[in-house]
């Protein structure tokens, strides 16, 4: 019988140490230290991720590069996100809140694959006659769908092996377990090990596997923070609290992190939302002070999403600042550059800032429609419903170029919008039809024209 040791890992960073203690020392952070068995047998030692191909030193120039064609989904969001489409042998986590709809999702794109290929859906927290429920209730052609209640991770791989399915879902990580180690499902060590074996089963047999992972009251991925070193792509699905959904992706090894796609849900499933801006754009007939819209740059595509800013006198001594979809300490930097360069003073002021529709903005070039929104809010003047802004303030008041200028003109236009202040050096030469375009250097000279 092969001996077993005590080891204690961190629920941060993965790394281990002999001993516990109330701070890792790696990434020291506290009290992430936790208690688990390995067994002591070298002959079950995995070999890494990327499975057991034999080691060898080649030149990079000498491995010969064939077109790996890319899987798409069924759904042009999804592909999106991912890059183009699922890539054979690539592992995908998928996260997010509970009840957001990662399962519904997920049984939708296996249904359409199934069509065309083979692919299995292995279910660790429901019953066979659950999924099956689920997928009448969404009208889904499920006949050719192959279904898998199983949580040890060895038994899957070998019906895996026999089944061969070229995409395969794992629902959910936290719910599988390796019988070597003593520790329950959905400790540190089993969801570890668990995505390790799964991502070394992806890449000897070229199977795209998507993971789905529980998330902590934080927001992150539940397990240890190894878990997303060890996948190819990290995908979130947010926005439980309305009927859409948005999916983003932090980590991708095969496409852009900076795309978006927009879902709705509904009673049949998941739905595409073709023109995110639209969503976005859901404004009151009646203009209200504070009100602006802005041209965001998502990943490979423009979107127009309102941005409020509501500016009221303190009544508590000490002035409240709340951002909601845009970062809190970009709202005092430029709360500050508006003091010094537009001598409008807002330190007696509470100031709230709300992106609409649940996006979160993390470009520059929201800086521009902010300041006019506070000032907006602040004299309570009502902007132009056909105006749209973007654009990047410096800490000395000058507004900075943004990339793609052009394509978030053409975007305006295209939804109705007659002006647009935006800065000097993304002015279109020679003008677009039907847009008026105020090309501005500073902030004075923005505030001049309104």
């Amino acid at each position: 019988m092969a001996k077993t040791k005590t080891v204690y890992v961190c629920n941060e960073c993965g790394s281990d140490a002999p001993k516990w203690s109330g701070q890792c020392p790696e990434c020291g952070a506290w009290n992430t230290m936790s208690e688990f068995k390995v067994s002591g047998d070298k002959k079950k030692s995995a070999s890494g991720y990327a499975g057991t191909q034999t080691a060898k030193i080649q030149h990079i120039k000498d491995i010969k590069l064939s077109e790996i064609p890319r899987i798409h989904t069924g759904m042009e969001e999804f592909d999106r996100v991912l890059g183009g489409g699922l890539v054979p042998g690539s592992v995908i986590l998928i996260g997010g809140d509970p009840g957001v709809g990662k399962s519904s999702i997920l049984l939708q794109v296996m249904c359409y694959l199934s069509q065309s290929l083979t692919a299995l859906y292995v279910t660790g927290e429901e019953s066979a006659e659950q999924v099956a429920m689920r997928a009448q209730r969404m009208d889904l052609p499920c006949d050719k769908l192959e279904l898998l209640t199983a949580t040890e991770v060895e038994t899957i791989c070998n019906l895996a092996e026999q089944a061969k399915p070229k995409v395969m879902v794992i629902d959910s990580i936290q719910t599988m377990y390796l019988q070597d180690l003593t520790s329950a499902a959905g400790g540190v060590s089993q969801v570890r090990e668990s995505a390790a074996r799964l991502t070394r089963y992806a890449k000897e047999t070229h199977t795209a596997v998507l993971l789905v992972g529980h998330v902590t009251k934080t927001g992150e991925v539940a397990g240890p923070r190894v878990l997303e070193h060890i996948v190819d792509a990290v995908v979130y699905l947010e926005g439980s609290d309305n009927r859409f959904r948005v999916m983003r992706a932090v980590k991708n090894r095969f496409g852009a992190v900076n795309e978006l796609g927009v879902f709705a849900m509904t009673d049949k499933g998941m739905r595409e939302v073709k023109n995110p801006s639209a969503i976005f754009l859901s404004r009151s007939e009646e203009a209200a002070p504070g009100s602006v819209v802005m041209i965001v740059w998502e990943g490979s595509r423009p979107l127009l999403v309102e941005l409020q800013a509501l500016v009221d006198e303190n009544q508590f001594g000490q002035p409240r600042r709340l951002a909601v979809g845009y970062d809190q300490y970009r709202l005092n930097l430029l709360l500050a550059v508006l003091h010094r360069h537009a001598g409008v003073f807002l330190g007696g002021q509470d100031v709230f800032v709300n992106v609409v529709g649940g996006i979160k903005v993390v470009e520059t070039s929201a800086d521009l429609p902010l300041i006019l929104a506070m000032l907006s809010s602040f004299k309570n003047k009502t902007l132009p419903q056909d105006l749209i802004a973007f654009g990047e303030v410096g800490l000395s008041g000058e507004i900075r170029p943004v990339a793609n200028g052009q394509e978030r003109l053409y975007e305006a236009v295209k939804h109705g919008f007659k002006r647009a202040i935006v800065p000097a050096a993304n002015v279109v030469k020679g003008g677009i039809p039907g847009l008026e375009i105020i090309g501005v250097k500073k902030i004075s000279e923005a505030l001049q024209y309104l």
